[in-house]
C-alpha cells in the first residue's frame, strides 16, 4: 500500500496570508493610512475604550472604525452613535478571526483609503488618502486573532482586571504578537486579586518591547495615555520613508 499523502494545509494557509498581510501593508503605507488591530475577548471593553478615545482624536486625525463579528451590526451602530466617527461592520461567516483579505475587503469598502478592489501588491500609487487612522475591532477571541495578520501597522489588546493578571502565561500569542498592552477596569482593581506588577511581567516575558497603559474606559482615566500613544504613532508611520 502507498503511504498516505499529508497535506500541510495551515502551512499553506498562514504563508498566502502573510504574503497578503504585507502586500496590503505597502499598500496602506503608500496611501498615509495608519492600520491598527485591536484585539481582546468578549467583554473586555473595546467598543467602550473605542468611544473614549475617538472623541478625544477625531479632531486631530481622519479616523474611521471597522468592527467585526460573527453576527449582529450593533457595534458599528454604537460607536457611529456616540462619536460621529464613519463605522462599518464586517461579518466574518462564522470565523472567529479575521484575516488579511478579509481586511482589504473592508478597506476597499471605505473609498477614503484608496485602497479600492486592489487584489494584489502590485499597485506603487503614493497618493494621500482621506484617511490617516483607520482601526480594526476584531473578534473577540485570545487566539484566532492573534494567529493572522490583518496587515495592520501595529496589533493592540485589551486585557480587563476580571479577566486576571495570568493571562499573557495562557494565552502567549496573543502577547507576542502586540505592540501595546491596554489594561482596562482598573476602577475594580480593589475588588479583583490583579496583580499589576505581575501582569507586566508576565508581558514583558512575552514581548520586552510590548507598551502597557492602563486605563478605565468607563470613566475615561487613562486614555489621553492612550490618545497620546495613537497620535505619535501615526505621525512616525507617515513619516517613516517605505520599506
Amino acid at each position: 500500500m502507498d503511504a498516505v499523502k499529508v497535506i500541510e494545509i495551515k502551512k499553506s494557509v498562514f504563508e498566502d496570508n502573510d504574503k497578503d498581510a504585507a502586500a496590503l501593508r505597502w499598500s496602506l503605507k503608500g496611501r498615509g493610512v495608519y492600520l491598527l488591530n485591536l484585539m481582546s475577548s468578549p467583554g473586555s471593553g473595546k467598543t467602550t475604550t473605542l468611544i473614549q478615545l475617538l472623541n478625544r482624536i477625531k479632531g486631530k486625525l481622519r479616523v474611521a472604525v471597522m468592527e467585526a463579528d460573527i453576527d449582529s451590526d450593533v457595534d458599528a451602530v454604537k460607536i457611529l452613535e456616540a462619536t460621529g466617527v464613519p463605522s462599518i461592520q464586517l461579518h466574518t461567516g462564522g470565523m472567529c478571526h479575521l484575516d488579511a483579505e478579509m481586511t482589504r475587503q473592508g478597506l476597499a469598502s471605505l473609498p477614503e483609503t484608496g485602497i479600492g478592489n486592489l487584489t494584489d501588491g502590485s499597485d506603487s500609487s503614493t497618493a494621500e488618502a482621506g484617511l490617516d487612522l483607520v482601526i480594526l475591532e476584531n473578534v473577540g477571541n485570545l487566539v484566532c486573532p492573534a494567529e493572522f495578520d490583518t496587515g495592520a501597522c501595529r496589533n493592540a489588546m485589551i486585557l480587563s482586571v476580571p479577566e486576571g493578571h495570568d493571562k499573557p502565561l495562557k494565552y502567549p500569542l496573543m502577547f507576542t504578537v502586540c505592540d501595546l498592552v491596554i489594561i482596562n477596569k482598573i476602577d475594580v482593581l480593589p475588588y479583583f486579586d490583579f496583580d499589576m506588577e505581575k501582569c507586566a511581567e508576565y508581558v514583558h516575558m512575552r514581548n520586552p518591547k510590548a507598551e502597557i497603559i492602563p486605563i478605565c474606559a468607563r470613566t475615561g482615566e487613562g486614555v489621553d495615555a492612550l490618545a497620546d500613544w495613537i497620535l505619535k504613532e501615526v505621525e512616525a508611520w507617515k513619516s517613516a520613508p517605505a520599506c
